[in-house]
């Protein structure tokens, strides 16, 4: 922390409250993004759907980009490389990915899937930058990793290993690779990403998502029913773009500034939770008891990798 910031540490203690408020209402919003691309996944096709989201996300960062910080740097070839490969990774797969797997899996059991992204990250950061990972860790991981296995198999794991119970289906395998697309995101603006402000970053990763994600929209454009979309459709396409994306991502990195980003970071956990309950309440997803002990058990093992990372 530099000097300067030391001053304005009462103040951010006066605003905590606040910020924790906040917070959890990020987690509400992301767990709110499941049920809106439910919606959306089963109406519109992928592609079409993620730039409606992102179109709405960008120009709305661009008018938070000139209010807050005056506009947008140029970037330098370094940056132009970087914001790219997090528009394709973090905006163009992730999204590619959990329109996927919500148009092939319910939104409760989707989200649960969302607590293995920082496991996921922890693992790649390991192999990638050869980031040591202690005994407490390693069993935070497995223990995470068994909680999903709870999940996918719906607590049937003698089932799955016999042949007769349920596997892994084309909606977890999306997801698996939409998580994994995160944590490239991830890992990417952690190493390379230095000089670009939070939010700067993340309106450049997602200019660059919604120019790779309109290639491919394309395609789709003449086959889309445009006509036949009622109110909901248009509702979570402005959802997710305003609440998911933009009022999440200020707020999330309001938390970081003042809590710091591992007590942050806790607050994710929470997203799971929001999805099953908004998937249960405004969709009637049913809520099994392998989602919750699975659930659960993923959520230990998630901060028990937490703890040990702090």
């Amino acid at each position: 922390m530099s000097s300067s910031a030391v001053p304005q540490a009462p103040l951010l203690a006066a605003q905590s409250p606040l910020v924790y408020i906040k917070l959890i209402f990020v987690a509400l919003f992301w767990g709110g993004t499941f049920i809106a691309g439910r919606v959306l996944a089963q109406q519109m096709p992928p592609m079409t759907a993620a730039s409606g989201r992102f179109g709405v996300a960008v120009l709305l960062l661009l008018v938070l980009a000139w209010k807050l910080e005056g506009g947008l740097p140029r970037l330098d070839r370094k940056q132009l490389a970087t914001t790219a490969a997090l528009g394709l990774t973090g905006i163009f797969l992730y999204n590619l990915c959990f329109l996927a797997a919500l148009s092939r899996m319910p939104a409760g059991r989707t989200a649960l899937f969302v607590a293995l992204n920082p496991i996921v990250t922890a693992l790649a950061s390991a192999m990638l930058f050869r980031e040591r990972l202690g005994s407490f860790k390693w069993l935070g991981i497995m223990l995470a990793f068994c909680g999903t296995a709870i999940v996918i198999t719906r607590g049937d794991l003698a089932g799955v290993l016999h042949g007769t119970g349920g596997g892994i289906g084309m909606g977890e395998v999306f997801m698996f690779c939409g998580i994994s697309s995160w944590a490239a995101y991830t890992l990417i603006g952690r190493v390379a990403l230095k000089g670009l402000s939070p939010i700067a970053a993340t309106t450049y990763a997602s200019m660059w998502g919604l120019a790779f994600l309109l290639v491919g929209a394309a395609v789709e454009f003449p086959t889309v029913p445009w006509h036949s979309f009622g109110w909901q459709v248009w509702a979570a396409i402005g959802y997710l773009g305003v609440f998911g994306t933009v009022i999440g991502f200020v707020w999330y990195y309001e938390g970081v500034k003042a809590l710091g980003p591992s007590r942050t970071a806790v607050f994710n956990n929470l997203v799971p939770v929001f999805g099953i309950v908004l998937a249960a309440g405004l969709l009637g997803e049913p809520v099994l008891v392998s989602m919750l002990v699975g659930g659960a058990v993923t959520i230990a093992g998630v901060v028990m990798t937490n703890r040990q990372a702090k």
